[in-house]
């Protein structure tokens, strides 16, 4: 369930070559890229995601990572060795005045995109009536790994493949089951923004077969991707879904595959 793309906007005037707004900054989020750049500043307190493949570091001694694929808060700190960073500042972490953030241009109810064609949950059609909001998306840039060592499936890495970053906020009211799904065509993390909220994992798209329920406050990202490798280089989800226990908005990002996969059909 990913959502569109749409345009790049220019650097925020003062900063330096290699950051940017992302194209669903607004009232409520400011969202900033933060690409190959040896140190940024951020002023005041924000959620720093790692979209890279390498550490980067918050500048303090002693001096420690922000992994590949985890989030952080700061506050008034520089980060070092910024290979692909989204820097967050939450105007109402709490959630309290959240909702309108779905007025902001580019922001759709789900089922209003997607209907309710089975095709996208892999099981049970999408329940259109379910309150749940998802913001432009923005093409945040390219890295490249080896997905079964990424997912835990190998020891050591092997070559590695070109992925697209892309990111975008999704919001859903206090009390919302944002439907139990397991179709993804590409690797996927979670950051929670404002509110909280649960990443939820069953055997079935049943909510009586939970059996994995993970607790998502601000600055929290989802450990590990938690997809494994099909035969066929596809991804192979659990049935999952995002529950909202307040109003919340959270960051969905995600790798999609550049390369064609090979196919039966090919030959050496």
């Amino acid at each position: 369930m990913n959502g569109t793309t749409t345009g790049e906007r220019p650097a925020p005037a003062g900063h330096p070559r290699g950051v940017r707004a992302m194209n669903f900054t607004g009232p409520h989020v400011t969202a900033t890229v933060v690409k190959d750049v040896a140190e940024y500043r951020v002023d005041g307190r924000a959620i720093v995601v790692n979209c890279g493949t390498r550490d980067a570091y918050v500048d303090a001694a002693p001096r420690r990572p922000i992994p590949p694929l985890t989030s952080t808060i700061v506050v008034d700190s520089t980060i070092g060795s910024a290979g692909l960073l989204i820097v967050l500042h939450v105007r109402d972490e709490t959630g309290g005045t959240l909702a309108g953030i779905t007025a902001e241009p580019g922001w759709e109810l789900l089922g209003e995109a997607i209907g309710d064609d089975p095709g996208t949950t892999g099981g049970l059609p999408f329940d259109r009536k379910t309150p749940l909001w998802r913001g432009p998306q923005d093409t945040v840039g390219q890295v490249a790994f080896d997905p079964a060592h990424l997912l835990r499936e190998t020891a050591t890495a092997g070559a590695p493949q070109p992925f697209e970053v892309r990111a975008n906020l999704w919001f859903a009211p206090a009390g919302t089951d944002c439907f139990i799904h397991r179709l993804h065509d590409f690797v996927e993390v979670h950051t929670q923004v404002a509110g909280l909220g649960r990443m939820q994992k069953f055997a079935a798209q049943d909510h009586a077969t939970l059996y994995q329920d993970i607790p998502m406050s601000p600055g929290h990202t989802t450990a590990d991707p938690f997809c494994s490798l099909g035969p066929d280089g596809s991804f192979t989800y659990p049935w999952h879904q995002y529950y909202a226990d307040t109003d919340c908005v959270w960051l969905a990002i995600e790798y999609h595959r550049v390369t064609r996969r090979p196919s039966s059909g090919d030959t050496t």
